[in-house]
């Protein structure tokens, strides 16, 4: 029997239309794994116990090679690295052992639950693009204020994951039928990975990358914020405008 979708409510959804006000900022895109919360780790142990129960062999290159990538490609990986199971088999392994982690502790990114807290109060919808699947990430919208976000974008709503741009242009979408006059130069992604950058970056969203599990080359195309503590919706409007962009950018 399929595991029971939280209710947009109790998975912190806002279930009604919504708009800013007439600030600069029109909406914000948040990667999940690594951005928000600190889950790499988990994915991690259960790639590690998954092969290893397979008598395979697993490395800590191997590992780091998975992030940000669409769990079909990471299942491939763990597949020829040894793990006698079909690419759906794996992947819901991974997400129940993740989501049993995050339920029981909630490892949350420095700085990701206050600036998602201000953009909520100050009327900024949020939409999650994760290539996770909706059981986790429900399980993690669950744990943040009701309307935190007012959709989720996950691995298995698209055909091509990260680092193709299909799930921000879903979730740019999906805005546009909230958000009279909507404008990529008016939309922020936050990112922590190479995949979810160069998603970000194709589907033509203003990008900022805060590298975490993974060191980033430089990109002359987003903004690289060493962490998320302490920023504001007003440093996220001060990307939007071209001189501040390029000041950020020179960093």
């Amino acid at each position: 029997m399929p595991t029971p979708v939280p209710s947009s409510t109790a998975a912190g959804i806002s279930p009604g239309p919504t708009s800013p006000d007439d600030g600069l900022l029109q909406a914000v895109l948040w990667d999940m794994d690594g951005t928000i919360v600190d889950t790499e780790p988990y994915w991690i142990a259960a790639e590690l116990e998954l092969v290893q129960r397979h008598s395979g062999t697993w490395s800590t290159g191997q590992a780091e090679q998975l992030v940000g990538q669409a769990l079909e490609f990471s299942a491939g990986m763990l597949q020829a690295a040894g793990v006698d199971l079909t690419v759906r088999e794996i992947i819901d392994h991974l997400i129940r052992e993740v989501a049993g982690q995050v339920r029981a502790e909630v490892p949350w990114r420095p700085g990701a639950r206050e600036l998602l807290e201000e953009l909520r109060s100050t009327g900024v919808p949020c939409i999650l693009v994760t290539m996770s699947e909706r059981l986790l990430a429900a399980e993690v919208a669950s744990h943040l204020p009701d309307g935190t976000f007012v959709e989720l974008v996950t691995g298995d709503m698209v055909g091509r994951g990260k680092p193709d741009p299909e799930a921000y242009q879903h979730a740019f979408d999906l805005l546009e039928h909230r958000i009279p006059g909507l404008e990529k130069s008016r939309v922020v992604a936050i990112e922590d990975s190479l995949p979810g950058v160069t998603s970000a970056l194709a589907a033509g969203v203003v990008t900022v990358a805060v590298p975490h599990f993974v060191p980033l080359p430089h990109n002359p195309h987003s903004i690289e914020w060493p962490t998320l503590q302490g920023r504001t919706v007003r440093d996220l409007e001060s990307l939007l405008r071209p001189a501040s962009f390029a000041a950020e950018a020179s960093r």
